[in-house]
């Protein structure tokens, strides 16, 4: 098995405050914090994770 990469967000402040997240081919797109990045990881299908991607970058959701 391959070992999971983790990148951090682009939109990373100071101090820990980061998401970071890891994709593979096919596999569940993994989330965590900076914080604790060995604590809990969320989990989230390829295709929900380009759909919440493409809402924030489009501005939906903001009321």
């Amino acid at each position: 098995m391959e070992p999971v990469r983790w990148q951090k967000s682009s939109y990373c402040g100071q101090g820990e405050s980061c998401i970071h997240v890891a994709a593979g081919h096919g596999a569940p797109v993994r989330l965590t914090e900076s914080a604790d990045p060995r604590g809990t990881v969320l989990r989230a299908a390829p295709a929900a994770w380009a759909a919440l991607v493409g809402a924030l970058k489009d501005g939906r959701g903001r009321d």
